[in-house]
């Protein structure tokens, strides 16, 4: 059977977990105060750019997005985010559990216009009554999107100078940020960490066991840090694991060379399917891709695959999800081609 359900089936990168084995009877401080957790931060400030940034190392996806989000935003603010973004649909309301609302925009194939952002803004504080309601404090985007999609050079900017002029924090959630950084014509790690008041780079969906890096360029905007991530469940007793992940994953580059993998065999499948008449939902430049599948192609095809029902069309036809990772082979990739 082929998996293509998600990019974090495979548990971690061969160098990661040798690294892991090989220090394993080492006794470290606790809580990240450790060398290799000290190691990691450093290598992430110097792919960023960053000297003086913060960086921490917290567990998972929705805490760092939770934790991050609520230590942002005043009690009487909510964030801004695409409608179809992952705080809004796929965090079980983690947000709103610290009292925070997610605030909707319409979403283009998964991104946020500026344009759009600035009408949010412009119609909220015309309106006499906003004292009444939730202030936006800050926006959210994805990147990669969750539908695989890239907001170009351009559009970050345009996005970063709005909210800038707006007295808004832009949070830019990088769960897949290898892959986006791979595929990317123009964007760059550096561009993300100028254009972004805080940001975190995604290890569990590419290449770690587990383990997201939060990144605050200015340091300031995340006073007591650590104690947010305390209260939301989100640090690690034994902070060395997380530490010693990243320090492998930021030596001689290897986050986005392991992450290049996960863009071609998408690449690959993507024509194939092309070729073969499936059309696509959405024209997605990294490791997600999106096909209307008949029913009898799903049901055919699931004899030799997994892979995610994204949303149903009609009786007859659904939309489906297909998910390279760092790990996928190319043989299983010309697997799935021939049984198409």
């Amino acid at each position: 059977m082929l998996h293509f359900d998600c990019d974090y089936m495979e548990g971690a990168h061969p160098q990661v977990l040798q690294r892991l084995t090989d220090t394993n009877m080492e006794q470290t401080p606790g809580y990240g105060q450790d060398a290799y957790t000290r190691e990691a931060c450093e290598k992430i400030r110097e792919a960023c750019g960053c000297p003086q940034a913060l960086v921490s190392l917290l567990v998972g996806g929705t805490q760092t997005n939770a934790t991050v989000i609520d230590a942002l935003l005043h009690t009487y603010e909510g964030v801004l985010a695409a409608e179809s973004g992952h705080i809004s649909q796929h965090e079980a309301g983690a947000v709103e559990a610290s009292g925070h609302k997610v605030l909707t925009l319409p979403q283009h194939e998964g991104k946020v216009s500026a344009g759009d952002l600035q009408d949010y803004l412009n119609t909220f504080y015309k309106d006499e009554a906003y004292p009444h309601m939730v202030i936006p404090g800050a926006l959210y985007i994805s990147y990669p999107t969750e539908y695989g999609t890239l907001y170009s050079l351009n559009e970050l900017e345009a996005l970063s100078r709005v909210c800038r002029e707006n007295g808004l924090l832009l949070y830019l959630d990088g769960a897949r940020l290898g892959y986006g950084l791979v595929a990317s014509a123009d964007v760059t790690l550096r561009d993300i960490a100028r254009l972004c008041d805080v940001f975190y780079i995604g290890g569990t969906k590419v290449g770690a066991l587990m383990g997201e890096a939060v990144v605050a360029p200015c340091p300031e905007l995340l006073p007591h840090f650590f104690t947010h991530v305390k209260r939301h469940g989100a640090v690690l007793a034994k902070g060395r694991l997380l530490g010693l992940q990243f320090a492998e994953l930021f030596t001689d580059g290897l986050y986005l060379k392991i992450a290049k993998n996960a863009v071609e065999t998408a690449l690959k499948l993507k024509q194939a399917m092309v070729e073969k008449g499936y059309r696509l939902y959405i024209d997605s430049p990294t490791n997600q891709q999106f096909f209307y599948l008949n029913q009898s192609d799903i049901e055919r095809l699931r004899r030799y695959c997994t892979f995610e029902i994204w949303a149903t069309v009609d009786q007859q036809q659904s939309i489906v999800r297909f998910v390279t990772s760092w790990a996928t082979r190319q043989e299983d990739i010309d697997e799935l081609i021939r049984q198409l």
